[in-house]
């Protein structure tokens, strides 16, 4: 079922619309213009409309459809749902996503119930209500109704996001898909009146598309669901990370879940001792959650705590010292026979003794000296790299001797800061190749900690 969902080969769209600006216009032009499979129409209202340069058939209702239908996407008022789920269900179709609001999160519980019994009786699945739905970078399968120009589309890639608020998740994708963040799938499953992110997670981890799992949750509905939620986590986390974001910590944040998806908040507590007990890596931000996914999605996980921090900013490596040490992690000294050696290749004024600073008189080849004389070491078990490129020996070059660098097997992290041409090419050269940037040293040692505990968690499942 899942799969019909996620990567669907034919949709029906029941209050598709031709009128500009509405939520049936949205749905169908991502839909006819990006997915490239099977489309049909339902709006009693319309035969035939040109739109987006071709003749677009309108259907009645979805029994006049003439072929299968895998998903149907309904966008109609909250009343007509039960009705439209009971036509497809008797067409036969097994999957639907609801878009329609005004159930359980308005108080309207009772016409919730109607569409579960309906759902039940067809052997539909349901998405939702109250849900923008799936985004599919791969298939171009794009049911957030919210233009492209407002929400921009992710490029496919290795992070999964599963969000119980819609608004967050359609955030979320326009703020991956400027920075070119690959985000394969989004799903956002509102007020789950059937399908829940525990079974999302296994959807997820049953995909080789998908190394990353994140989830943005504001709490459980039903009773048994934590409980369901921890197994599966944990049979997932083994083999695959998860990282998740809990909101609604305090007292009123906990109100305003309740009148959102009309979720059960429950203590933080309770959220906070679950993710450790299921090996879900917990982020105290949604950027944070996206910072530590890009590492575990591109960069292995290290043998242990132990961090080399190479810089040319002096400033910047103490801060990352001291944003490493706060997270447990390790900054040893590097032994004086060691020290000598590289004295004897760097500048007479760079410091060697961890971090190891460069200094902005710094050149690329200087940054390989270090990285080619320490990395392979028993000494250290991952790197945090500073490179401000303002200082005029560094250039687009130094790219090359990082990306060559991750062949010591050991997690490599870059902090990278500026605005110009040239730093902005530099950071995509090396996250296309699997290293990830950060504009400062907390995030990247926030990074390094993830791998870290990932690993830790990997051994302890």
């Amino acid at each position: 079922m899942l799969s019909k969902l996620l990567d669907p080969e034919s949709v029906a769209v029941v209050g598709a619309s031709p009128k500009q600006g509405s939520v049936g216009y949205v749905i169908l032009e991502n839909l006819v213009t990006r997915f490239g499979k099977k489309v049909f129409p339902i709006n009693p209202k319309y035969d035939e409309v040109e739109l987006w340069g071709r003749v677009i058939k309108f259907y009645k209702s979805i029994s006049e459809v003439p072929d299968l239908v895998d998903v149907v996407v309904i966008a109609t008022p909250a009343p007509t749902v039960p009705k439209v789920l009971e036509e497809a269900g008797i067409k036969g179709v097994k999957a639907a996503v609801i878009i329609s609001s005004g159930f359980s999160e308005a108080g309207n519980t009772e016409l919730e119930n109607w569409v579960k019994a309906v759902a039940k009786q067809y052997g539909v699945r349901v998405l939702g209500p109250n849900c923008i739905g799936v985004y599919n970078a791969y298939s171009g399968f794009d049911t957030v109704f919210l233009p492209a120009e407002r929400a921009g589309r992710p490029p496919p890639g290795p992070l999964a996001l599963i969000s119980q608020s819609g608004a967050v998740a359609a955030a979320i994708m326009d703020w991956a898909a400027r920075r070119r963040l690959g985000l394969g799938f989004l799903v956002n499953y509102g007020n789950k009146v059937d399908i829940t992110e525990t079974e999302l997670l296994e959807g997820f981890a049953a995909d080789d598309r998908v190394k990353v799992i994140t989830i943005y949750i504001e709490g459980f509905k039903y009773p048994g669901e934590a409980r369901q939620f921890l197994e599966t986590a944990k049979k997932i986390a083994a083999k695959k990370p998860v990282v998740a974001y809990k909101a609604g910590r305090g007292g009123a944040a906990q109100r305003a879940v309740k009148s959102h998806t009309a979720a059960m908040a429950g203590s933080y507590e309770m959220y906070h001792g679950l993710f450790q007990q299921a090996g879900v890596i917990e982020a105290s931000s949604v950027r944070e959650m996206f910072d530590m996914a890009k590492a575990l999605a591109m960069q292995p996980t290290p043998r242990g705590r132990r961090t080399l921090v190479l810089t040319d900013s002096g400033g910047m490596g103490i801060q990352a010292v001291d944003a490493l040490e706060a997270l447990g992690l390790e900054v040893p000294e590097i032994p004086e026979s060691v020290a000598k050696e590289l004295k004897r290749e760097l500048l007479p004024f760079a410091a060697v003794a961890n971090p190891v600073d460069v200094t902005g008189s710094t050149t690329d080849e200087h940054y390989k000296i270090v990285l080619d004389a320490l990395l392979p070491t028993p000494l250290f078990d991952m790197a945090l790299v500073v490179t401000l490129m303002q200082v005029p020996g560094l250039t687009k070059n130094l790219a090359d001797y990082l990306i060559d660098a991750k062949k010591y097997g050991k997690p490599i992290v870059v902090v990278n800061f500026g605005g110009s041409e040239l730093v902005q090419r530099f950071e995509e050269v090396l996250e296309d190749n699997g290293i990830p940037v950060y504009p400062t040293p907390d995030r990247a040692a926030k990074a390094l900690w993830a791998l870290y505990k990932y690993g830790e968690i990997r051994k302890r499942l």
